[in-house]
């Protein structure tokens, strides 16, 4: 079953490797370039793994780590860095991570160790397999939705949508929290991008004799319930 991991990575060639092979493993992987992006990500709490560079951008790795241990977040972390000595492997482990890993590395090696971390998360807690709002309910296992008894077909970019506003539910979503969430932009492209996406999901969401559900907060964003 495929799991879903954060990369904080700021080389790109490195990073393209990465998910190339995760994503060829059956995983869904989202890419963070910096560290500020890496931790408004990663306080998300939906990753199975994070994979952390120690050397990025906007904010290092050792302050990311510690901002997402003391928001709370468990999720299990791996440092992949150049700093490779002991004094630094110990620093990394003594800050909350789980795992050290330096550079050069083993895309076996990477892959194992990251397999056996979400293994031990696994044995110790419950797994979030579905979610819902109201009579609309998404198995993330399935990956089917449904309204009532009705099956909804969605394509991809519309089941990330909609699993961000349920993840959501209840708060007003931002079209920046969107475009950082669902489409990986950390700039605002200038398109209706969003309108297009959200006016398809509430087609498909909301049929006829259905009480709304996808609801447009006018000069804010969107609600979901």
């Amino acid at each position: 079953m495929g799991r879903k991991i954060l990369l904080v990575e700021d080389d790109r060639t490195t990073a393209e490797f990465i998910v190339k092979g995760l994503v060829e493993h059956g995983h869904v992987v989202d890419h963070a370039e910096n560290g500020r992006d890496g931790l408004f990500m990663g306080t998300d709490g939906s990753y199975d793994a994070i994979v952390l560079d120690r050397m990025i951008p906007g904010m290092d790795g050792l302050a990311v780590l510690g901002a997402l241990r003391a928001a709370g977040i468990e999720t299990p972390v791996l440092f992949l860095s150049a700093l490779g000595s002991v004094d630094d492997r110990v620093t990394g482990l003594t800050a909350g991570s789980d795992d050290y890993m330096v550079k050069p590395f083993a895309f076996a090696e990477l892959l194992a160790r990251l397999e056996l971390l979400m293994r031990r998360r696994g044995a110790g807690t419950t797994v979030e397999t579905t979610l819902s709002c109201g009579t609309l309910s998404m198995d993330l296992l399935k990956r089917e939705v449904r309204r009532g008894d009705r099956v909804i077909d969605l394509q991809p970019r519309e089941f990330r949508l909609l699993e961000y506003l349920l993840r959501h539910s209840g708060q007003v979503v931002t079209r920046t929290m969107l475009l950082e969430g669902v489409w990986d932009y950390h700039f605002d492209p200038g398109t209706n991008v969003i309108d297009v996406h959200i006016s398809r999901l509430r087609r498909k969401v909301d049929g006829e004799g259905d009480t709304p559900l996808i609801l447009t907060v006018r000069g804010a964003g969107y609600r979901l319930g």
